[in-house]
């Protein structure tokens, strides 16, 4: 009994080992921290709503962001949120009309510009989606549930956008 838990530890040892192998080889690598082009950013409105508090949150570490009382002249790139709109729309109800699920949407549409008005990235739009379902008796947990499907949809967002300002590139 004892040499056969032994060998089955051999096994998954071995098999843990194969696929870290296999991982390594194949170019697979975390994900690390954006290199940016730029060192300081302003994200217009300020304050905004939370998606651009989140995005200031998530570039502060890597570059300076411009505080609400700075000269937008200090900014080496402006990044406008034009739009940020969060819609609950019916998708499905039963057969005496009470709603059974509900798609979430976060709709989100910026530019990327210079202090001067130089476009590097035009309007853009990007949105992101979830269904959930919904039960009457359980509204209050459904609540909280739409609460963080929103928080996991803003922060998808904030990734894409920080993305994408890796790859600005000024000249």
């Amino acid at each position: 009994m004892q040499r056969r838990s032994a060998l089955a530890l051999l096994r998954q040892f071995g098999l843990a080992g194969i696929g870290s192998l296999a991982l390594a080889g194949c170019g697979f690598k975390l994900r690390a921290s954006q290199n940016f082009s730029f060192s300081t950013l302003a994200v217009l409105p300020n304050p905004g709503g939370p998606l651009a508090l989140e995005l200031r949150r998530s570039v502060a570490g890597a570059v300076r962001v411009l505080a609400p009382g700075e000269a937008l002249t200090q900014a080496q790139l402006v990044i406008d949120i034009l739009q940020e709109q969060r819609e609950k729309v019916v998708v499905a109800v039963n057969s005496s009309g009470q709603v059974r699920e509900f798609q979430l949407r976060i709709r989100l549409k910026f530019k990327i510009r210079t202090p001067l008005g130089h476009e590097l990235v035009p309007d853009t739009d990007m949105l992101q989606q979830r269904d959930i379902s919904f039960n009457e008796s359980a509204a209050l947990a459904k609540e909280a549930e739409e609460g963080l499907l929103y928080r996991d949809m803003q922060t998808d967002l904030v990734q894409q956008l920080l993305r994408r300002l890796a790859t600005v590139r000024l000249d």
